[in-house]
C-alpha cells in the first residue's frame, strides 16, 4: 500500500514536483496515513486567489489551500482513502514551499489552526 500523489503544474514556472511527492509521502505515513490519493496543485497567483475567493470569500492570492474530501476515517473494504486537494501558489511561497506545503497536508487531515497544528508543523519541519 502507498499514498498515490497526483501532479499537477499549472503555476508556469519550475518546480520540484518529486521533492514535493516525497515530502507529502513522509508527513502523512508520519501521521498514520500508508494508503490513499492525493491530488498536489502547483497554481499561479491569479488561480489560487480566485480559488481563496470562490471557497473561502477572501480576495487575495494566498500560500495555500486545502480541500479534503473524506477526513481522517478509514474506509472499508480496502478502499483508499481520497484525502483531497493540496493547492500551493509557487509565486507567494517562492523556495520556501515545504512548510506551506506540510501546513495544506495537515488541514487534509483534519487538523485546524491552533497550538496542536503548530506542534504537529514543528514535528514535520521541511
Amino acid at each position: 500500500m502507498a499514498v498515490t500523489v497526483e501532479i499537477a503544474n499549472r503555476s508556469g514556472i519550475e518546480v520540484d514536483e518529486r521533492g514535493a511527492a516525497e515530502l507529502a509521502r513522509r508527513v502523512l505515513a508520519d501521521e498514520g496515513v500508508t494508503d490513499g490519493e492525493l491530488g498536489l496543485a502547483f497554481v499561479g497567483p491569479d488561480e489560487i486567489r480566485e480559488l481563496k475567493r470562490e471557497h473561502l470569500g477572501v480576495d487575495e492570492a494566498t500560500d495555500v489551500l486545502s480541500f479534503p474530501i473524506d477526513g481522517r476515517g478509514e474506509l472499508p473494504g480496502g478502499i483508499p482513502r481520497q484525502l483531497g486537494d493540496a493547492v500551493l501558489c509557487p509565486q507567494v511561497v517562492g523556495a520556501a514551499w515545504r512548510r506551506p506545503l506540510v501546513h495544506g497536508l495537515l488541514h487534509l487531515l483534519g487538523y485546524e489552526h491552533g497550538a496542536e497544528m503548530e506542534a504537529r508543523e514543528e514535528v514535520h519541519r521541511a
